[in-house]
C-alpha cells in the first residue's frame, strides 16, 4: 500500500510539472505572438509579390533613424517594426544619409558597424513581415537639404562612380532576398537635372545592380521633387515613385525650413491661387492679377516676392492708372535678392527675393490690377491688403503649377473675399478633384507598364488637425482607388501618429509613446 501510495504521487507530480511545462510553452508562444502583433485582432499576413511593372498597394511610414548625420544617426529600433506590423500596415521606406556608413569621409571605406544596423532593419522587415525599402536621401554628389555637396552628381564623374558603387556594395549585401520583402529606392526628390541626365544616371545605376542580382527590385523617384513623372525610363526595369505634399501651403504651413511663417492658415478644400505673373516674353500667359470692390479708404497692397525670372517690371494699376512702376532684376552677386540662382539650364539668373513690394491703393479705387508687364515672369507667395484702420487680409499663393494665369478676387467690406476666375482651371478651389488631376500623370505612367507608388506624403503639425484630416481622406481615397501603396512621412515625428506634438489633438497613451488615434483610424481605414 505504501508504494502504491508512492507511485499515485509521484504521478500527481509528473502531471503537475508536465503542467507547469505546458504553461510555460503557452507563455512563450504568446509572448512571441504579441511581440508581431501588438494590437488586438491585427494579424500579420505574407507579403504581395512585387515587381517593377506592378507594384503592390503596400501601406506604411518613413523611419527617419539614418536621414541625417547633421541630425541623426541611430539604429533602427525592433520595436518600431513590432508596433507598424501590429497596427495593420506592412511597408517601411528608410531614407539614409551616405555619410553615416562611411569613414572618414572616404567616399570609398565603409563603416561596418553601421552596415550591420542596416541589416538588421533588413532582418526585422523578413520577422515582421514588412516590406523594407531603403532610399539614399543623401547620395554622394546630391542631396535635396543642406549642406550642400561638394561634388555635383549630375556632371562629376567620381561621384556618379561613388553613388553606383555604393549600390553594389548593397546589393552583394542582400542578395538573394526576395523583391516583395526588399526594395532600392535610388535617390530622394531628384531636381536641377535635366530628365535625359537623370534618367542615363538611374539606368545605369539600375543595370549595375542587376547584374549583380537580376532580381533586385529598384524604385526610382520622379523629376522635380518627385513630382513629375521620368518617361526617359520607361522600358528600364525600374518602378517609379512620387512624394504628394500638394498643396504646398497646406502640408507645410509654418514649417520652419521653408519659410512658410506669413501664410495664411489653411483650409480645405483650399482657394486656387497660382503664384506666378507673367511678362511680355511669355505672352500667351501674361495677365494681371485683379482685385474689385470698394476700397473706400486709403490701403496698402503688399505683394511678397519670391522668385524673379532674368528681370520682371512689376506694374500695378488702380483703375487704369498706374500708381507702381518698378524693375525687378536677378544677377550675380548681392543685390536686393536674399539668394543668388544661376540656373545653368537657361543661362539666366532666377533669384530668391523673400521680400514685400508696398503701394498705397488711393481712397474710392474700384480695381486693382498687379501684372508683370516686361521681362520673364516672377513668384509670389502673398499678397496682403491692409486699409487704414481696418484688420488686414492675407491672401495666400496655393499652386506654383507652370502656365496658369493670375486669379481675380472679389474683396469684401468685412475683409472676406472670393475668387471670380480662375485661369486654367474650371474649379476655384483645390480639392479633391484637383488632387486627382495631380495623381493623373502618375496612372498614365502606370498603364505603361511602369509600378508606381507613394514613397512620402503627409502634413506638418502646424496645420490644423481637422484640415489635416479632411485632406488626407480625400488622398487616400484616391490612393486606394487607383491602387497605390504609400509610405507617410512619418512615423514617429511632426508628419507622423506617434509624438507629433499637435497643439489640437488629444493623445492617447501607447508604449510609452503618445498616439494619433484619429489620424490612426483614417490611415487603417485605407
Amino acid at each position: 500500500m505504501k508504494n502504491a501510495a508512492y507511485n499515485g504521487r509521484a504521478w500527481y507530480v509528473l502531471l503537475w510539472r508536465a503542467g507547469i511545462l505546458l504553461l510555460l510553452v503557452l507563455v512563450c508562444f504568446v509572448s512571441t505572438f504579441l511581440e508581431q502583433v501588438q494590437v488586438s485582432g491585427s494579424t500579420t499576413v505574407a507579403l504581395p509579390e512585387a515587381s517593377h511593372q506592378a507594384l503592390p498597394r503596400w501601406r506604411g511610414f518613413n523611419l527617419l533613424n539614418k536621414f541625417s548625420k547633421d541630425w541623426s544617426n541611430k539604429p533602427f529600433q525592433e520595436g518600431d517594426f513590432a508596433r507598424i506590423a501590429g497596427l495593420g500596415f506592412n511597408f517601411v521606406r528608410l531614407p539614409m544619409d551616405y555619410r553615416v556608413w562611411i569613414v572618414g569621409g572616404d567616399l570609398r571605406r565603409f563603416d561596418e558597424k553601421v552596415l550591420n544596423e542596416i541589416d538588421q532593419a533588413v532582418a526585422w522587415g523578413e520577422k515582421y513581415n514588412i516590406h523594407v525599402q531603403l532610399n539614399f536621401h543623401r547620395a554622394p554628389g546630391y542631396c535635396v537639404n543642406a549642406p550642400r555637396e561638394a561634388l555635383n552628381l549630375w556632371t562629376d564623374a567620381k561621384a556618379q562612380e561613388a553613388f553606383i558603387e555604393h549600390w553594389e556594395v548593397f546589393t552583394r549585401r542582400y542578395q538573394g532576398i526576395p523583391g516583395k520583402n526588399l526594395s532600392f529606392n535610388l535617390l530622394n526628390e531628384p531636381s536641377g537635372v535635366e530628365a535625359g541626365v537623370y534618367a542615363k544616371l538611374m539606368k545605369r545605376t539600375t543595370e549595375a545592380i542587376h547584374r549583380i542580382d537580376p532580381e533586385r527590385l529598384v524604385v526610382v523617384d520622379g523629376l522635380n521633387y518627385a513630382r513629375v513623372p521620368v518617361w526617359e525610363l520607361v522600358g528600364v526595369k525600374a518602378a517609379q515613385s512620387f512624394h504628394n505634399y500638394e498643396p504646398f501651403v497646406l502640408t507645410h504651413y509654418r514649417a520652419e525650413w521653408v519659410g512658410s511663417s506669413g501664410w495664411a492658415e489653411p483650409r480645405w478644400p483650399l482657394p486656387l491661387i497660382p503664384d506666378k505673373l507673367y511678362g511680355g516674353m511669355k505672352p500667351e500667359l501674361q495677365s494681371p492679377m485683379v482685385f474689385e470692390g470698394d476700397f473706400a479708404v486709403e490701403t496698402e497692397l503688399s505683394l511678397r516676392v519670391q522668385i524673379v525670372s532674368n528681370y520682371a517690371r512689376l506694374v500695378v494699376k488702380a483703375d487704369g492708372r498706374r500708381i507702381y512702376n518698378k524693375m525687378l532684376r536677378s544677377g550675380p552677386g548681392k543685390g536686393e535678392w536674399k539668394k543668388a540662382v544661376y540656373r545653368d539650364e537657361w543661362g539666366i539668373y532666377q533669384n530668391i527675393f523673400d521680400r514685400d513690394y508696398t503701394v498705397t491703393i488711393p481712397p474710392g479705387t474700384r480695381r486693382v490690377e498687379v501684372m508683370v508687364t516686361d521681362g520673364d515672369w516672377l513668384s509670389f507667395s502673398r499678397v496682403t491688403i491692409a486699409p487704414k484702420d481696418r484688420e488686414k487680409m492675407v491672401i495666400t499663393s496655393t499652386v506654383s503649377d507652370w502656365g496658369l494665369k493670375p486669379a481675380a478676387f472679389q474683396i469684401g467690406l468685412d475683409g472676406s473675399y472670393r475668387i471670380t476666375r480662375a485661369h486654367g482651371s474650371d474649379n476655384a478651389y483645390l480639392d479633391k478633384e484637383w488632387l486627382r488631376k495631380t495623381i493623373g500623370p502618375w496612372l498614365d505612367l502606370k498603364k505603361q507598364g511602369v509600378g508606381v507608388m507613394v514613397g512620402e506624403w503627409g502634413v506638418y503639425n502646424k496645420t490644423p488637425h481637422d484640415v489635416t484630416l479632411r485632406w488626407m481622406e480625400d488622398l487616400l481615397h484616391l490612393f486606394a482607388e487607383a491602387g497605390l501603396g504609400w509610405a507617410l512621412w512619418n512615423f514617429e515625428g511632426a508628419f507622423g501618429i506617434i509624438n507629433s506634438n499637435r497643439a489640437d489633438v488629444k493623445y492617447a497613451p501607447f508604449h510609452g509613446d503618445r498616439l494619433d488615434e484619429s489620424m490612426l483610424e483614417l490611415l487603417q481605414k485605407y
